[in-house]
């Protein structure tokens, strides 16, 4: 069967929303001060001088994109296989960041593939840990298996803000209000064995949620606010 087409106009907006998408947020953001915390942690993985793997919660991928695009780094991504996310991945592209789409319920594997041979050209990787559709704050297993078939070390990563807005949706995706001050926190990397198993994968996971849970709960406390799921 035939794949279809977007049509023209769907065409422009693919083009248009990234791009004033991109303007506005980077006004937004230089408005903003930026706190960072466990920096030491990034630069232990730069000093491994192999590409390593930065997991963050879904509720600050907007942060996330934005606070790593001066760093002069080359990250790769999956981007869910929907066609709404057709607009994430032109955004991201916008951004430098090389995209392969896929999910857990579409093309997960042939994704998951692309991403390793990206980081074998030297790319780092960025993974929602908790994926494009939730549950919040639970560890998705994407990233242990990256980490397994890759050797790459794993960075947690978490963004808080004193001024945000939260969006109505099943993370509540936090975007920071102008002139706010941001917290962004990297917590110790993982290290997950090469070719580990079913029962060493899960402990891993585990164990990287805690921690990113925990980084979560230190990033809000140190920007005055409680963690942004309590405030509804």
């Amino acid at each position: 069967m035939a794949v279809k087409r977007p049509g023209i106009g769907q065409r422009f907006a693919f083009w248009l929303v990234p791009l004033l998408y991109a303007m506005l947020v980077r006004l937004l953001f230089a408005t903003c001060r930026v706190m960072v915390i466990g920096d030491e942690h990034r630069r232990w993985c730069y000093a491994q001088s192999t590409p390593f793997i930065a997991a963050f919660w879904h509720y600050s991928v907007f942060a996330v994109i934005e606070l790593s695009r001066d760093r002069r780094e080359d990250w790769a991504a999956i981007v869910s296989a929907s066609d709404d996310a057709e607009y994430v991945a032109r955004l991201l592209e916008r951004q430098g960041v090389v995209t392969v789409r896929g999910s857990r319920n579409r093309n997960g594997v042939r994704a998951l593939k692309g991403l390793i041979d990206l980081m074998r050209q030297g790319r780092n990787a960025a993974i929602v840990a908790d994926g494009s559709q939730g549950p919040p704050r639970v560890m998705q297993a994407g990233a242990l298996l990256l980490a397994s078939k890759s050797g790459a070390p794993i960075l947690p990563v978490a963004v808080a803000a004193n001024r945000y807005w939260a969006f109505h949706s099943w993370d509540r995706t936090v975007l920071p209000k102008p002139f706010a001050q941001l917290v962004l926190a990297y917590g110790e990397p993982l290290i997950v064995p090469a070719s580990a198993g079913g029962a060493a994968i899960e402990t891993a996971r585990l164990e990287l949620e805690q921690r990113l849970n925990r980084l979560y709960a230190e990033a809000w406390r140190e920007a005055g606010r409680l963690p942004h799921d309590e405030e509804r």
